[in-house]
């Protein structure tokens, strides 16, 4: 009996800590800037938020001898209910379609199902692309990632260091060390 060899793709590392640096650079200061009364409603909805953003981040590719599945851990597959699955032999081609900002997205043309995005921003893309080929017989030689790494690399920085000047500003206000004037001298 053939042993069934799994495997599972999350998304890129580089990708998720970049939007989730994001995420926290542009909520981080809002309780720190809100009126009085809206902070606390503020300091409650940021970790809700992250939390669901760390949920749309955690979609997972998984590969076996019978097929493909997307969809999400069990922690959060009850919120975000989107998934698909697909036997390997119900995969038919893949149809590259030109993306607005230049880039290339792959779909599954598939049998009876119609078509499915196929994942481009994952860990060991590479690998996934060539377990793709092996089960399909359909060549992956030209695909490639929807992104360059050096986009998120950039973002990344981007992000970093204005969480790290709302911190610091932050810091300096909260130790005094900074005074914004809040009224016009009359």
């Amino acid at each position: 009996m053939a042993e069934s060899v799994k495997d599972q793709f999350r998304l890129s590392p580089l990708i998720r800590g970049t939007l989730v640096c994001v995420y926290l650079a542009l909520v981080f200061p809002l309780p720190l800037m809100a009126p009085v009364d809206l902070q606390p409603m503020l300091w409650i909805a940021a970790p809700i938020g992250l939390a669901l953003v760390l949920a749309m981040l955690s979609e997972q590719v998984s590969v076996d001898q019978s097929g493909i599945h997307v969809g999400h851990p069990v922690w959060c597959r009850w919120l975000l209910r989107r998934g698909w699955s697909l036997r390997w032999e119900e995969v038919k081609r893949l149809v590259p379609v030109g993306t607005s900002q230049g880039g290339t997205v792959y779909y599954i043309k598939t049998l009876g199902h119609g078509h499915r995005l196929l994942p481009q921003r994952l860990e060991r893309f590479d690998q996934f692309l060539s377990i793709l080929q092996k089960q399909t017989g359909l060549d992956t030689a030209s695909i490639g990632r929807l992104t360059p790494p050096w986009t998120y690399q950039l973002l990344f920085s981007l992000a970093l260091a204005m969480l790290a000047t709302e911190v610091a500003v932050a810091l300096a206000l909260q130790l005094k060390w900074l005074v914004i004037p809040m009224g016009i001298p009359g």
